[in-house]
């Protein structure tokens, strides 16, 4: 039951990958120019507090280090690829093992 929902998840997450990725190119194509949506700036206009939270979380709970270099690499990834590496790690976690039948 919690392989079915970790699938579920990753491919509701790839499908709003998906989105995120037409969205740019609906942008670019209107613009002329290549636009690349941050993951960090769709996270602001979702919901601005949580980023911020996440922030003061990293910094004082875990370590400084891992919120500048490791945290803000990710938040200026475009959102399509995290959302989508994201989404392919919940597929991967909730597939269905093979068992291997010995002769």
């Amino acid at each position: 039951m919690i392989r079915f929902i970790f699938r579920i998840l990753g491919f509701w997450l790839f499908a709003g990958a998906f989105v995120a990725l037409v969205l740019d190119g609906a942008r670019s194509i209107t613009s002329g120019s290549l636009i690349v949506t941050a993951m960090g700036s769709t996270w602001f206009e979702l919901h601005s507090g949580s980023l911020n939270l996440a922030q003061a979380v990293i910094q004082r709970n875990v370590h400084p280090y891992l919120w500048d270099p490791v945290m803000i690499s990710i938040l200026q990834a475009p959102t399509w690829l995290v959302v989508g590496i994201i989404a392919l790690l919940f597929i991967l976690i909730g597939k269905k093992r093979r068992t291997v039948v010995e002769a």
